[in-house]
């Protein structure tokens, strides 16, 4: 059974300490806000949101739950500088055709991106700040994805 998967970085965020409390910018609630409209013009329902614990990522998931009319699940894996593998057999036992968005950081998003669609977690996409990577597969699994479409807020203004 084939499915998709959202994994999306959280909009612009400003300097602070610590880091898991630094928040979105205004620009960074405008990102996040572009990109929940568009992903809610995708065919998502059943959809299950999922964000970092961290400030900025909860904030812009908000938005994303907004526009899908879902709730969004904090997720502790999906940390900044959590493993990309962990993440691979986290969604293993996610996967029943329900689309999943990720709400995480950098350089995580890049590195597990980089992994499911190319096998290997040392290099992965660079994701400006609230940008989209769909993802297609039967199963998460390292090189076992298909990247379909990467939108980021620039791409749709």
């Amino acid at each position: 059974m084939t499915s998709r998967l959202y994994v999306m970085r959280h909009g612009e965020a400003g300097p602070g300490r610590p880091d898991h409390e630094r928040e979105l910018t205004a620009r960074g609630h405008a990102e996040a806000g572009h990109m929940a409209e568009w992903l809610a013009r995708q065919s998502l329902e059943g959809a299950r949101l999922f964000s970092s614990p961290y400030r900025r990522a909860r904030q812009t998931a908000a938005h994303v739950a907004g526009a899908l009319g879902i709730d969004a699940v904090e997720l502790p894996i999906i940390t900044p500088d959590d493993s990309p593998g962990a993440v691979c057999e986290w969604l293993l036992n996610m996967s029943d055709g329900q689309p999943i968005v990720l709400v995480s950081h950098m350089p995580l998003v890049g590195l597990l991106t980089g992994q499911l669609v190319e096998g290997g977690s040392d290099r992965g996409l660079a994701f400006p700040t609230a940008a989209v990577a769909e993802l297609e597969s039967e199963v998460w699994a390292a090189g076992c994805a298909r990247l379909l479409r990467f939108m980021a807020p620039h791409d749709i203004c």
